[in-house]
């Protein structure tokens, strides 16, 4: 091999110069430019072309006609002197040329790195947000009024995507976000390095939203196993969709990770709201934060009471169960007697309005309270529309509640619909199912099954094997069709869909309260309130369970007289006498009213009501 020349080695090291960047290379052009002038100053002094001037001087001289090559424009002198000003200038211009242009490129590269969002996050107690989803929007709406009473507040998304793009995504969706600060940053969740750009070690929560399973229990695994991760636990939230890796990444997060099981939570909460017209409006109360929410507090004063007792402390708060010990119980037995460490879970409007009060019951009117017990216990008949891998489980939950001898029809354009519900039905014991193959986005085949049979419910079920923008319009045509129906004919149907898009949902804009549609929005939401109290998947898992105790909507006559002036306190007592806790009430006279739809959660106790025939209670109860 050829050895290299002189000139070959030193066009290397300039490449390697001109490699190091914009700081080394404005160093070199430092250096040569006291070079040239050192040079020149010890040319004039040495040839004396410039008599009576000091070396000092001379350096002042050739730095000026350096700078600004103009300054040598009134020189007088010899022509040795002329010379090396006219030398000192040409060089001076060349430096300052290429001094300009490497500052103008150093500032194009940092604006370009800046874009691309890689420099380190220095906040503090913030929310952390892994990867870019539909869901991102929602999570954000939703801290940002957490957030509201908080200083300073900051939420970190790291998504794979151009940090300019997700800004201005934002902005567009999301608008003013008020005083939470909103910092974007481009990378991988996977990646370990660029973990370290989201500073986990000093935030609050971390929310995971990646799309696929794998990719949510990769970066759990990055974060958890991270060799440089704070000793303190983190508090990870994320959600599964199927349920095989459920256990595998409770198995990687342990105690650290909060997971939602997606699938099967949508389908408890279509299987619930479509069995109970309003509950669905109950949920929404529960799981966003524009309104009443579920908080923990501590209060001493109530420890010796119980549980029945301090259903009555709180005027302005729906107390609802016990955190005791690291367990959450909701609709503990009534005689539970509260201990000193022990949090009262309870519906409020914020954190703070959880106020015990000195009221404890005196003012009871017993001949108001009744012991009446109005069974609407029945058979019922659900009608299902479309298809997906829910369909059983939805089935299988319905089945918790209903009466013996309902029946469900499923009708789908799906070839093995009937097959796979065969396979998975097996413990369904009080609903009879029945499966027909048809185009649920036909007019004539909606037509003649409302007309061939009388249905309590309506499911309308997004397709899960073809495209998530064709099924969600066949589910919007089928809504559409139903609701025209219902117009048209006088029949009052109770309607729950899905949407697999979260946008599609506001194409179907809500006009009752039996009409209800379930998109991703719900887990959102369920996830934001997580991330603010990991303790709130066990409650919301209590809730949404057919085990233990879960939200019913009851007939008022089971619990006071109609059409007498009583207010909630004497509801509350009512409920409890019956072991069951009561945090509203139905109005059914205003079930079209937009807004709240005639429910009313966490109403203010002393407030003065008149519960009508046909209005409801709604209670924490075990069936």
């Amino acid at each position: 091999m050829q050895k290299p020349s002189f000139w070959d080695k030193l066009k290397y090291n300039f490449d390697n110069i001109m490699a190091k960047g914009t700081i080394a290379l404005i160093g070199w052009l430092a250096i040569l430019s006291i070079l040239l002038i050192l040079i020149v100053s010890l040319f004039v002094l040495i040839t004396n072309a410039a008599p009576g001037t000091s070396f000092l001087e001379l350096l002042w001289m050739s730095l000026l006609r350096t700078l600004d090559p103009g300054t040598m424009g009134g020189d007088q002198g010899s022509f040795l002197f002329l010379l090396a000003m006219l030398v000192i200038t040409l060089g001076g211009i060349f430096i300052i040329s290429m001094l300009i242009g490497l500052i103008t490129t150093g500032i194009e590269n940092k604006i370009e790195t800046l874009r691309k969002g890689r420099s380190r996050v220095l906040e503090e107690n913030h929310t952390v947000i892994l990867g870019w989803s539909e869901r991102v929007f929602t999570i954000i709406s939703e801290l940002v009024i957490a957030n509201s009473n908080q200083k300073n507040p900051c939420i970190v998304i790291m998504g794979d995507k151009d940090k300019v793009e997700m800004e201005d995504e934002i902005r567009t969706r999301i608008g003013s976000t008020d005083n939470t600060k909103v910092v974007c940053r481009q990378g991988n969740p996977v990646d370990l390095n660029d973990l370290e750009i989201v500073n986990l070690d000093t935030c609050k929560s971390v929310i995971i939203v990646e799309e696929s399973d794998s990719n949510v229990i990769k970066t759990i695994l990055a974060i958890i196993n991270n060799p440089n991760r704070r000793e303190k636990p983190y508090h990870i939230v994320a959600s599964i969709k199927d349920p095989r890796n459920y256990e595998v990444a409770k198995m990687v997060g342990r105690d650290e990770v909060e997971i939602i099981l997606v699938d099967n939570l949508i389908s408890r909460i279509v299987a619930q709201t479509c069995l109970q017209p309003g509950l669905s409006v109950v949920y929404t109360e529960l799981m966003d934060y524009d309104g009443d929410e579920i908080y923990f507090c501590n209060h001493k004063e109530l420890a010796g009471l119980q549980f029945k007792d301090v259903l009555l402390r709180f005027k302005d708060s729906a107390v609802i169960g016990v955190f005791s010990n690291g367990v959450s119980k909701l609709n503990p037995p009534m005689d539970t007697v509260i201990q000193e460490d022990d949090e009262i879970i309870a519906i409020t409007k914020d954190d703070d309005t959880m106020i015990p009060s000195e009221y404890k019951g005196s003012n009871i009117v017993k001949k108001v309270i009744t012991t009446t017990d109005v069974n609407t216990k029945k058979p019922e008949h659900t009608l299902i529309l479309g298809w997906n891998e829910r369909a059983a489980t939805i089935i299988t939950e319905m089945d918790h509640y209903v009466a013996a001898g309902s029946s469900v029809t499923v009708v789908a354009d799906y070839k093995e619909g009937k097959e796979e519900l065969a396979k998975d039905l097996e413990t369904v014991t009080n609903l009879q199912v029945k499966y027909l193959h048809a185009d649920t986005a036909d007019r004539r085949v909606l037509d003649e099954l409302l007309t061939a049979k009388s249905y309590d419910h309506i499911i309308i079920l997004c397709y899960s094997h073809i495209d998530e923008q064709e099924a969600d319009a066949i589910t919007l045509i089928t809504l559409l069709h139903l609701r025209d129906i219902s117009e048209k004919s006088g029949l009052q149907l109770s309607i729950v869909s899905e949407m697999r898009d979260i946008r599609n949902r506001n194409l179907a804009e809500i006009a009752k309260v039996n009409d209800f549609i379930v998109s991703d929005k719900l887990i959102s939401l369920l996830i934001t309130q997580i991330s603010e109290n990991k303790h709130l998947n066990m409650v919301f898992a209590d809730l949404f369970d057919a085990d233990g105790s879960e939200i019913y909507i009851k007939p008022a006559a089971n619990y006071v007289e109609l059409n007498t002036a009583t207010d909630f306190y004497q509801i509350v007592t009512s409920a409890s006498q019956r072991n069951e806790v009561a945090i509203g009430y139905k109005i059914a006279k205003e079930v079209n009213k937009p807004g709240n739809y005639g429910i009313y959660i966490n109403p203010v106790k002393s407030d003065q009501i008149i519960l009508e025939e046909n209005d409801s209670v709604i209670v924490l109860a075990e069936d």
